[in-house]
């Protein structure tokens, strides 16, 4: 995992929604903003999704900014591809970028490790939360609340400080195009 405090890495994708391409400076004015991997088969993604969505509904309105990217390999995973997230994000109406990584870089560059995966930076692009959304997984019949992600908002929003004792992300392993595996995976 990235450690707490280190800067986020730059990247610019294109979002496979409006064509425009998204880079950090598109938060530039935000409080803080939150850089999710996710993809459209993964059934970790599939499980929180349409929660994803709230909470990214429900703190867009205090200045936080949200991203989505998708970093999956074609070459494996061809249903990741930016016209199938396309339609994820239009289904469950993103009201924010979803980008496609094709190089698998930027996930390299944020240590991303699974799908669902959260980053949360503050408002001078200084990491203060990674990990996972909450407690539920497919098959535990916890509810889908996001709780861990809300605390980390909640806490940047109150100016209070975010408890360093996180929970990675569970989820499916980001499918890596064969031989551009990153040098932290087991």
């Amino acid at each position: 995992m990235l450690p707490l405090q280190i800067a986020a890495p730059e990247f610019e994708l294109p979002d496979v929604v409006s064509g425009e391409r998204v880079s950090l400076s598109n938060f530039d004015k935000c409080r803080g903003f939150v850089v999710m991997f996710l993809c459209v088969h993964c059934p970790f993604v599939k499980h929180v999704e349409r929660a994803i969505v709230k909470v990214a509904q429900d703190y867009q309105k205090y200045d936080f900014g949200f991203v989505a990217i998708s970093s999956n390999s074609l070459q494996t995973h061809p249903q990741d591809g930016p016209q199938f997230l396309k339609a994820q994000a239009q289904e469950l109406g993103f009201t924010f970028p979803y980008c496609f990584d094709e190089t698998q870089a930027v996930a390299k560059a944020y240590r991303a490790a699974c799908t669902p995966d959260f980053f949360v930076f503050s408002r001078d692009r200084a990491l203060v939360y990674r990990g996972q959304f909450d407690d539920s997984r497919p098959s535990n019949g916890k509810p889908v609340t996001g709780q861990d992600l809300r605390q980390a908002l909640e806490a940047m929003l109150l100016d209070l400080p975010i408890d360093p004792n996180q929970k990675p992300s569970i989820g499916c392993n980001i499918k890596w195009t064969p031989g551009n595996e990153p040098d932290y995976l087991c």
